[in-house]
């Protein structure tokens, strides 16, 4: 299966690179590896598993195809990496 997104085509098996806020200390982001998998309550869907946990992916998550971009983009968004 693959989902297209902003004209990037996604497929299982895929790394991808995303922003992640730390959930206890919420002014802190990271840029984080995550894999593209078949969400395993929905197999007809993709999403990014990360720590352990299944988010859907969607245009509402910002993705990034290297960690060069993602960290170009974090230093755009919050300044330094």
């Amino acid at each position: 299966m693959e989902v297209t997104m902003d004209n990037q085509a996604y497929n299982p098996g895929d790394l991808v690179y995303v922003f992640y806020r730390n959930p206890h200390t919420q002014d802190v982001a990271n840029v984080q590896a995550a894999a593209v998998v078949n969400h395993p309550d929905n197999p007809d869907q993709l999403a990014l598993f990360l720590y352990e946990t299944y988010y859907p992916l969607t245009n509402e998550i910002a993705v990034y195809r290297s960690e060069a971009e993602a960290i170009q983009a974090y230093k755009q968004y919050f300044g330094d990496f």
